[in-house]
């Protein structure tokens, strides 16, 4: 009773020493283990995990082995998929319970499913965003209009000048098109109005190289001749800096989960927040694959809706079962988290990417 009693106060290599001691006492064999030369008392050390038999195994053992820790990683990856699909929040709320074994870890999970989906898109040949551009014949309107807009009498003189020329020129147009193979978006432009452009934008990298902030305007320029002739021209750009954005959206998300959650702070440290942020983008990333091989078979207006549909429904899902609290606070809280985060985060954050992709890409 007294070792007992030691073993149950002391703690680690110390506690072994004495259960080893009592163990040889009793007539029962010792060895040290071969990774930290501490006493073995099972099959495994309890200090640093190291099995007993650990060489001179049969082929057979090996395959066993190779064939049972494949079985177990498998079994936590569909455990973990069953559960991010088709269980909103238990992932989350599994973490806080502390039932982390059967899943796998949340940032492990994020790493691989945002891996699979650019992998995935680039071996299909997929592009995120392809931008195609459109010429019509500027209007009389149109010209007066932007007659209107100049600052100064000069300018309207250069203006007037400029369309003043007996040739046809063009308003261009752009439409997003998402989630298409590279070479079926095409921008539609007439070979006139495609040379004129070129004409004109050469000018204006000309004019914008003697500004201040000439570096901004070429880019942009020379960025909207590439998308005349390649729609999908931003795609790798946009490939490297979503993953950049998303870096930030996630502790942004955690931030306003806690803020929304903050009365249940003590049931809910900030690093549960981030778990569920890490699940919800884990999500995300399926969900645009799953949209990125139903828009080669749908109308794009169908692939909008279901994610409209199948977004938010996971997040109010996932909310009430990890948090846990009534249909009412959970939906008020649902409501504000998501315009927030839509309007204050998302969106100005996909726009810097695009702006990014423009300037840098």
């Amino acid at each position: 009773m007294d070792e007992l009693e030691a073993i149950l106060e002391t703690g680690g290599a110390a506690a072994v020493e004495i259960a080893a001691s009592a163990l040889a006492e009793r007539g029962g064999t010792v060895v040290k283990c071969a990774n930290c030369a501490n006493p073995m008392i099972g099959p495994y050390c309890a200090v640093c995990g190291q099995p007993l038999n650990t060489h001179r195994r049969t082929l057979g053992r090996l395959l066993h082995e190779v064939v049972k820790g494949s079985a177990s990683l498998d079994s936590r990856i569909l455990r973990t998929a069953g559960a991010l699909l088709f269980r909103p929040g238990e992932l989350t709320l599994a973490f806080v319970e502390g039932r982390t074994q059967r899943y796998l870890p949340a940032v492990r999970l994020y790493f691989f499913v945002s891996l699979l989906f650019f992998l995935a898109l680039a071996i299909s040949h997929i592009a995120i965003v392809q931008f195609a551009l459109t010429s019509k014949p500027l209007s009389v309107a149109e010209l007066t209009h932007e007659l209107a807009d100049a600052d100064s009498p000069a300018e309207k003189s250069e203006i007037t000048a400029e369309y003043n020329d007996g040739k046809t020129h063009y308003t261009i147009d752009s439409k997003l098109v998402f989630f298409r193979r590279v070479g079926e978006v095409k921008s539609e432009m007439s070979p006139d109005a495609h040379d004129r452009l070129a004409t004109k934008t050469n000018k204006a990298i000309a004019k914008a190289r003697k500004t201040k902030n000439s570096w901004a305007v070429q880019a942009t320029l020379a960025t909207l001749l590439k998308l005349a002739s390649d729609p999908a021209a931003l795609n790798g750009a946009l490939t490297a800096w979503i993953p950049r954005a998303l870096f930030l959206l996630l502790p942004a998300f955690a931030i306003l989960l806690a803020v929304f959650y903050c009365r249940q702070r003590k049931t809910f440290y900030f690093v549960d927040h981030l778990v569920f942020s890490l699940n919800l983008h884990s999500f995300g990333f399926i969900a645009l694959l799953a949209a990125a091989l139903l828009a080669q078979l749908a109308p794009s207006w169908v692939v909008g809706v279901v994610l409209l549909i199948a977004g938010p429904l996971y997040l109010l899902l996932a909310m009430r079962r990890c948090y846990r609290q009534n249909w009412l606070w959970t939906g008020v809280k649902f409501a504000s988290v998501g315009f927030v985060y839509t309007v204050f985060f998302l969106l100005p954050a996909f726009g810097a990417v695009i702006a990014l992709s423009v300037l840098y890409g």
